[in-house]
This record gives C-alpha cells, sequence and structure tokens, in this order.
C-alpha cells in the first residue's frame, strides 16, 4: 500500500533522475498541468525512458476527453507503468473506456493482462462529484481513488477553496469526504489531495495526521520535501500499535462477547475490526 505518491514533471529530465531517491512510495510522471502543449511530445519520450528503469512509476496522462491522452498512452505503455493516473474523471464511464484502453495496449505490447492500474481524480468537475457512488465493481484495475480541489474551484469560478486558516472550505471539504466514502465503498484505498504549501512542513504534518486519522490510507505531494512527512504520517504509532493488540487479544480470549471493558472504556466489534486494520497496515508496511 502507498502512502506517498510524488508528481514528478514529465518535461524535466533533472526533476525525473533527481525523483528515484527521495524515497516516494510511488511517483507519478506527469505529462498533464505541469507540461506545456509544445513540450509534451519531448515529455512522453523522457517518461518511457524513464519507466524502462523503474517501471514501479506511475504516469498522469491527460483527460480522456483530450486528444492528447491517445498520444500519451502510445508513448508510454511499450514501457509498462505501473499505472495510470487519470485526471479529470467523469465516473464509471471513464474508467471502463481506460480499462479497455489499457488491454488493448498490453496486449499490443506483450504485457501480462491487466498488470496497469487505474487511480481516478474524482472530483476535478462539477458533474464528477455525482458519479463517484459508480466506481465500485467497473475494474479489478482500480487501485484507489484520489480527489483534487484547484481544478474543482476553477470549473465553479470560487476565489478560493481554503479559509484564513488554511482549511478547506465546505464545498472541498463536501469533495474530500464524497471521495474517502466513495473510496471505500469500492474497497480500495482512499488518498488525499495534495497540500500545496510544500514549505510548510508543519502545515503539511497536521494535514497528514488528519488524513490517516480520517480514513485516508496516502496522500499525493507535489514536492520530494513532503515524502518524508507524509510517509511517517501513515505510519501507525507504538501507543495505537499496542492498544490494538491489546484488543484483538482481547476478543480473542473472549470470541463469543459483543462488548467488552478495557481500560474504563467499551469496545465492541467496530473497534475490533480498527485493530485488526492497524495491525495489518503496519505488518504491509513492513514488508516495504
Amino acid at each position: 500500500m502507498n502512502r506517498s505518491y510524488l508528481f514528478v514533471p514529465g518535461d524535466s529530465e533533472r526533476k525525473l533522475k533527481k525523483s528515484a531517491d527521495v524515497g516516494a512510495d510511488a511517483l507519478i510522471l506527469d505529462l498533464e498541468d505541469s507540461v506545456t502543449p509544445d513540450a509534451k511530445p519531448a515529455a512522453r519520450e523522457l517518461c518511457r525512458e524513464f519507466l524502462a528503469d523503474r517501471r514501479t512509476a506511475w504516469v498522469r496522462i491527460n483527460p480522456l476527453s483530450s486528444d492528447a491522452a491517445a498520444a500519451d498512452l502510445q508513448a508510454i505503455m511499450p514501457a509498462a507503468p505501473a499505472g495510470i493516473v487519470l485526471p479529470k474523471a467523469a465516473g464509471a464511464e471513464d474508467l471502463r473506456r481506460l480499462a479497455n484502453l489499457l488491454q488493448e495496449h498490453e496486449q499490443a505490447h506483450g504485457l501480462e493482462p491487466g498488470q496497469t492500474a487505474i487511480l481516478p481524480i474524482c472530483t476535478e468537475t462539477p458533474g464528477a462529484i455525482f458519479t463517484l457512488g459508480e466506481y465500485a465493481g467497473v475494474t479489478d484495475r482500480l487501485a484507489g481513488m484520489t480527489w483534487g480541489a484547484e481544478d474543482l474551484a476553477a470549473a465553479v469560478g470560487a476565489a478560493a477553496n481554503r479559509d484564513e486558516d488554511g482549511a478547506w472550505l465546505p464545498p472541498y471539504e463536501t469533495a474530500r469526504s464524497l471521495c474517502l466514502f466513495a473510496a471505500h465503498a469500492a474497497e480500495v484505498p482512499a488518498i488525499d489531495t495534495v497540500f500545496t504549501d510544500f514549505r510548510d512542513e508543519e502545515g503539511l504534518a497536521t494535514y497528514a495526521a488528519a488524513a490517516r486519522r480520517d480514513g485516508f490510507s496516502g496522500m499525493l505531494a507535489i514536492h520530494p520535501a513532503q515524502v518524508d512527512v507524509i510517509n511517517r504520517a501513515f505510519v501507525p504509532t507504538t501507543a495505537e500499535l499496542d492498544r490494538a493488540r491489546r484488543i484483538v487479544e482481547l476478543f480473542a480470549a473472549n470470541p463469543d462477547a459483543g462488548t467488552l471493558g478495557m481500560d474504563g472504556e467499551m469496545i465492541d466489534r467496530p473497534h475490533l475490526v480498527q485493530a485488526q486494520r492497524i495491525l495489518q497496515l503496519a505488518k504491509r508496511l513492513a514488508a516495504l
């Protein structure tokens, strides 16, 4: 399970080379927002060369509604990226369409069927908000769901998406929450969006901790300096692990109980499920 996804401009050879050593669980080579239209052909070639040595990287292609998306896939699929990040995803139909395109490319290039995962950015247009419940069961390629606020704010003509203290304004907090619930309904990880002030390490740490508290499994990053902060935020603390072990042991010793007392608190089955989830997460992270 990936905690940190670092965006890397696909047209910068220097940043691509540097990104391999920053410790991100996953890299997203960007062919969309960070690359101008004139620079996209050269960026595709750079990304394909990078993928030849590092196939664990993902690629953010251009929206399926654009002509650039087909050119992106044609260029990078022979190098077998780990997955495709789909911007401005409109719902199940976009997910299904991309899955079919990936199947065609995998077959054409002798890749294992189904090996290319999909991570949609699923709140970047107003209409997409109303399709978030459609993603469950569409394709096994769905590896997570994430959201974005910048394009959404621009689409509705908002003057801001955060308040003076940096908290999401209600429309964007709603989009974040809906993405979280939609991801869990689809039984895939929910990935929180970027924290844009890459110089504010304390603010990032607070935001990332809140993301894990709320049920997100990881975060997008826009700067290498954010990676370590994000990775640390999504590791269970020693106190959390100790409490989780005690809850699991308590129910194991009382298998017929629905509710038990521990440390003056009533513990029931939802607490057990969460404790098991924490221990499973720690086990997965230890294997990285």
